[in-house]
């Protein structure tokens, strides 16, 4: 998006174009690039070999060890009714001041709340929130909240009438619509001209939300959450490796647990086709954005005639190819690693269906370190303008709480230290794929040899990614003019 671009530019102090996660002087790697991605494949390689030489215990379907949370006094003040109310009311304010902000407020990006607080704070921030945190979207749901107010007060109105018409969702439709409208999301995020207009994002979060609504309406607000509103879903694929799980009923906090990371993505059963497709999308998004950042895809939209209605319609067609390309490959993977782990009990081997549905929640803690990888610089720079607009959210020169002539420091965060980083979680989501998919293949397969086998297909493919994902990552940060 524009506003990435203009961050990256003004982060660095450059007056010319810089690339979108990028930086504005060279970063020299102390060491050829090629070592890099050769040591990284070889610490995933080490980390597969140690896994299937120390870990054999075939695990259960249970989730391991948690602590209820709701037993220790101060946790269950925060999941008590009042306390969940007061969140969900600061998140419809904060909807309607950001709806306010971009039809009402200044028109310039970096003075105007809603371009940073939407696409760095929300979409970045959110997403790493869930990761690491817990499902506060499922809690706070803005969109949610207002319609279950609606659904109160027509009762009222209209004792023993629902506002729903409850419709039964059609097995078929699965979470198509949430993967159509995550696709959508993407595409305003990526190719939308106008991502970083304070108007067009308002109009667009009501356009979003009148779906949403209609939605719920025809299908009920449950039923619409679990198939239809993709920014649920999303977060909740996030959240399954946070270290928290929650559940609520009649939408008060019933069930709070602190768990390992990572043991929610352990699925007990394979998930629909549409959920696979949502899960590959996701990882092939980030990978898709941080590659259209490198000089390879540079050439290719500088070689395309049509200026930037023809980049734009690159890029339309990229982003519909790349989550197609990834998931053809995954269902090859899931083919071998079925095929693979068979051995001489065919009969007794998982179908390559059921791999690929089992399997594909172990590809989220690549796709979280692929968000840490690409988006940190963007988030920690933008982050900083937020706290000048809190002050000042429609650019109208007020000076709220003293925040709006807040020190913006461009070099905050630095090329080395993103490349660190971005080595470190690139290698640490490859290795707990890894390790997710030798529980899962320990539980799947009862003979031992055919663990080890089918995780040999599994091996290839992290090591490929691994290379791949450093590649891309790397291209800004060496590249960069």
């Amino acid at each position: 998006m524009r506003l990435c671009r203009t961050c990256a530019a003004m982060a660095c102090g450059a007056v010319v174009e810089a690339h979108a996660h990028g930086f504005g002087a060279r970063y020299d790697l102390p060491l050829p690039l090629s070592l890099y991605l050769c040591g990284a494949a070889l610490v995933v390689v080490l980390s597969c070999v140690m896994l299937a030489l120390l870990v054999r215990a075939r695990p259960g379907h249970s989730r391991g060890p948690s602590i209820d949370l709701l037993r220790i006094p101060a946790m269950r003040f925060l999941a008590a009714p009042p306390v969940i109310a007061a969140i969900r009311v600061a998140a419809v304010a904060l909807y309607v001041l950001l709806l306010a902000a971009g039809f009402f407020g200044n028109h310039n990006p970096f003075h105007n709340i809603v371009p940073i607080t939407v696409w760095a704070l929300w979409w970045v921030g959110l997403a790493y929130f869930s990761a690491l945190v817990g499902d506060l979207w499922r809690v706070a749901n803005p969109l949610e909240t207002l319609f279950a107010q609606a659904e109160r007060v027509y009762a009222r109105i209209r004792p023993g009438r629902r506002l729903s018409l409850g419709v039964d969702v059609p097995r078929w439709i699965e979470a198509w619509p949430a993967v159509a409208l995550y696709v959508g999301f993407l595409w305003m995020e990526m190719v939308w001209d106008a991502s970083d207009v304070p108007a067009a994002i308002a109009a667009a979060m009501l356009v979003y939300s009148a779906l949403t609504w209609t939605g719920m309406w025809i299908f009920g607000r449950e039923a619409w959450l679990r198939h239809g509103e993709a920014l649920s879903m999303l977060f909740g694929v996030l959240a399954r490796f946070s270290p928290t799980s929650i559940r609520l009923e009649d939408r008060r906090i019933v069930e709070w647990k602190l768990r390992p990371y990572a043991v929610g993505l352990l699925a007990s059963d394979p998930l629909p086709a549409s959920e696979i497709m949502l899960v590959v999308a996701i990882l092939a998004a980030v990978s898709f954005d941080g590659f259209l950042e490198t000089p390879a895809w540079a050439a290719v939209s500088d070689a395309l005639p049509g200026g930037a209605a023809g980049g734009g319609l690159l890029r339309t067609a990229g982003l519909l190819a790349a989550p197609l390309l990834f998931l053809a490959v995954y269902l090859l993977f899931c083919r071998l690693i079925a095929w693979s782990g068979s051995g001489k009990r065919r009969a007794e081997a998982p179908s390559a269906r059921r791999v690929a549905g089992l399997f594909v929640l172990t590809l989220v803690p690549i796709a979280i370190a692929y968000q840490v990888a690409h988006y940190l610089s963007f988030l920690v720079t933008a982050g900083q303008y937020a706290i000048g607009l809190v002050s000042d959210p429609f650019g109208s020169g007020w000076n709220l709480f003293g925040t709006a002539n807040h020190m913006v420091r461009p070099n905050i965060i630095d090329a080395r230290l993103v490349w660190l980083i971005s080595m470190g979680a690139i290698v640490a989501g490859h290795v707990a794929a890894l390790y997710l998919g030798h529980l899962l293949a320990l539980r799947e397969f009862r003979d031992p040899r055919a663990v080890s086998r089918s995780q040999w297909p599994m091996l290839v493919l992290m090591v490929s990614y691994t290379m791949l994902s450093l590649w891309i990552i790397a291209q800004p940060i060496v590249n960069s003019r």
